[in-house]
């Protein structure tokens, strides 16, 4: 069981790694900034690709009456916004910073189990969402490559996904990350949904969080030498404190499990 959580938790990293780097190549080189055309065919491709593992046995998709799909709708017009402004963001933006701003996500859902599910929060977790918030609000005053543009996206694209992870009920929750522009974006966001959906299912919260941790840490690092990054020492100590803030979050992840 361990040597198949190590297997889960490498191929998410790598999957994760490859549609990170993929969809920056060719949203930032190669100038193809259509998000539009991005939703409509990294939903394609991934719907494509879902009802092939179905119709294999790879996937289980629960038939639903008309009622359920319309409460879908909020959701689905949620996961559009977050398709689009993803992908504008990460246009714009480098992949470290970019990160960084979507990791305020995790204060919104926390805000939100606080305050309206009433969930006792860790002292760590507190701390950690601080770090967060910190860390993002100090980004655009330090950032050498500010982009005003790319920060708007990005914080209409981290409001959603707080909204929707916290709020809604929807069933293909993880087709949010299919902001690529490109046929191999496509097979990739697709291959991190199910491995996203199978480290989840095999593993504990804690662990989760702490493989999705290491992931963004490697897609930063490489990012950074892939692609046209200045990077400060303002501007790094803003993304050392983002993740402090997450490895806190993974720590009171680990302790709660």
């Amino acid at each position: 069981m361990c040597m198949r959580r190590c297997v889960v938790g490498l191929t998410f990293c790598t999957c994760y790694l490859a549609s990170y780097l993929t969809n920056k190549y060719v949203l930032s080189v190669l100038k193809f900034t259509y998000p539009t055309l991005f939703q409509g065919w990294q939903t394609l491709i991934g719907g494509l690709l879902l009802h092939v593992s179905w119709k294999l046995g790879w996937a289980e998709i629960n038939s639903s009456s008309r009622s359920d799909v319309l409460t879908w709708l909020p959701a689905s017009v949620l996961f559009v916004c977050i398709i689009y402004a993803g992908s504008r963001a990460l246009s714009r933006l480098a992949i470290p910073v970019f990160l960084t701003l979507h990791n305020v996500a995790e204060v919104i859902i926390c805000g939100h189990q606080k305050c309206f599910q009433k969930e006792k929060t860790s002292p760590a977790k507190i701390c950690s969402a601080l770090f967060l918030l910190a860390a993002a609000g100090c980004l655009p005053f330090n950032d050498s490559q500010f982009d005003p543009d790319g920060y708007f996206w990005a914080v209409i694209h981290l409001f959603c996904v707080g909204d929707l992870l916290s709020v809604l009920d929807f069933p293909f929750l993880y087709f949010y990350r299919f902001h690529g522009s490109c046929c191999a974006s496509g097979f990739l966001g697709f291959f991190l949904m199910v491995s996203t959906v199978k480290l989840k299912s095999l593993m504990t919260p804690g662990q989760c969080a702490a493989w999705i941790f290491f992931a963004k840490v490697i897609t930063a690092g490489l990012s950074i030498l892939l692609f046209d990054t200045i990077l400060t020492r303002a501007t790094v100590g803003c993304l050392l404190v983002g993740g402090l803030g997450e490895a806190l979050l993974v720590f009171s992840e680990r302790k709660g499990s």
